[in-house]
């Protein structure tokens, strides 16, 4: 995320938050006792930016510990802990994290580290279950995603923030600044690439600004959703807000979308599964269907160049920031062999229920 949410050179895919200095887990194991009251063994989670770590306490309560990363904006990190505690509030049954309070009653805690940095510290309910991209997927797994995914966003729908404007260049309407950057790109891999920059930048871009525009997730891949796992036809959990910003409302469900293309002939019909459980809960527009194959694909696109590029300027962390490379590249090759007509009809089937 940038340091600055008015600056577009801090948006800039190589000038993200680097890994700030390691936390060791009984540091984290003191935190959770001294300010929360809870005593609780420890164990590191993966992350990119923040340091997370699970707790696991003597009676069997989980929760997650999440250390912000003391370069992140303070606004933004609060935009986050403010978008979780709004959605909560509007829709309860939502599957995302709760936040909860430490022991002087604050959501958020400003901590001082044997490094010097002072970090935003936070307690969250962990969220268990199975990680939807280790589970085989079904048509009714899909459509309870999208169904989850727009109960999301209409709880979001009236949330405001100072910090929610902030620039991001994982944000989908900003994938035309990525042209610059196709040289991180292998050579085979290139001219795909740029037919959908293209076609982003000759019919999405024009009509993203006339979209129902709000605070969104801004990441639904399957690693951040997780399954129940007695029952994989069910979600758990959505988890990691790292990404929230807020932009085109059909930019989530197009970021979910480009992680369900099938490895057939009929590339598109699982994303089309998960389009018809979001659409039930929240009708797209036409405008909204229109460009939804061009966003699908551009959030591939995103993917590729962006991963690649931080991974060599990251190469300590290069095996978290390219988890969903090579499956991106696979799933662009597989729509390449769509016409833009065709996909777009499909999606409109999709949405009137056939």
């Amino acid at each position: 995320m940038p340091n600055s949410p008015s600056t577009v050179a801090a948006a800039h895919p190589l000038d993200g938050l680097r890994a700030a200095s390691p936390i060791p887990e009984t540091r984290a194991q003191a935190l959770a006792e001294e300010y929360y009251g809870l005593p609780a063994a420890v164990r590191r989670l993966d992350s990119e930016r923040d340091q997370n770590f699970r707790l696991h306490t003597p009676d069997g309560r989980d929760y997650v510990l999440k250390i912000a990363n003391p370069a992140e904006d303070r606004a933004v990190t609060n935009l986050q802990t403010e978008a979780l505690r709004h959605a909560a509030a509007g829709d309860s049954a939502l599957p995302i994290p709760r936040v909860f309070p430490a022991l002087n009653g604050a959501v958020e805690l400003e901590v001082t580290f044997d490094d010097g940095s002072t970090r935003v510290v936070r307690l969250l309910s962990f969220l268990a279950g199975t990680p939807m991209h280790q589970v085989t997927p079904s048509t009714a797994l899909r459509r309870e995603a999208g169904h989850w995914a727009a109960r999301l966003a209409r709880a979001l729908r009236d949330f405001r923030h100072p910090g929610a404007g902030h620039k991001l260049l994982w944000d989908i309407q900003h994938a035309a600044e990525l042209r610059p950057l196709l040289d991180s790109v292998p050579i085979a891999q290139r001219d795909v690439v740029e037919r959908f920059l293209d076609g982003f930048e000759t019919h999405a871009q024009p009509v993203l600004s006339r979209l129902p525009a709000q605070p969104v997730h801004n990441d639904l891949n399957p690693h951040n959703i997780v399954v129940v796992p007695t029952d994989h036809e069910r979600i758990a959990g959505i988890i990691d807000f790292g990404d929230l910003t807020s932009t085109a409302r059909i930019n989530d469900l197009a970021i979910a979308c480009a992680y369900q293309v099938a490895d057939s002939d009929d590339a598109l019909a699982p994303a089309c599964e998960l389009i018809a459980g979001y659409h039930a809960v929240m009708p797209l527009a036409p405008d909204e269907r229109v460009v939804l194959f061009d966003l699908i694909a551009t959030r591939m696109v995103m993917t590729v160049v962006i991963s690649n590029l931080r991974a060599a300027r990251y190469p300590e962390n290069r095996e978290y920031i390219l988890r969903n490379n090579k499956a991106a590249s696979a799933r662009l090759g597989r729509i390449a062999r769509l016409s833009r007509d065709q996909a777009r009809q499909q999606i409109e089937r999709a949405c009137q229920g056939e």
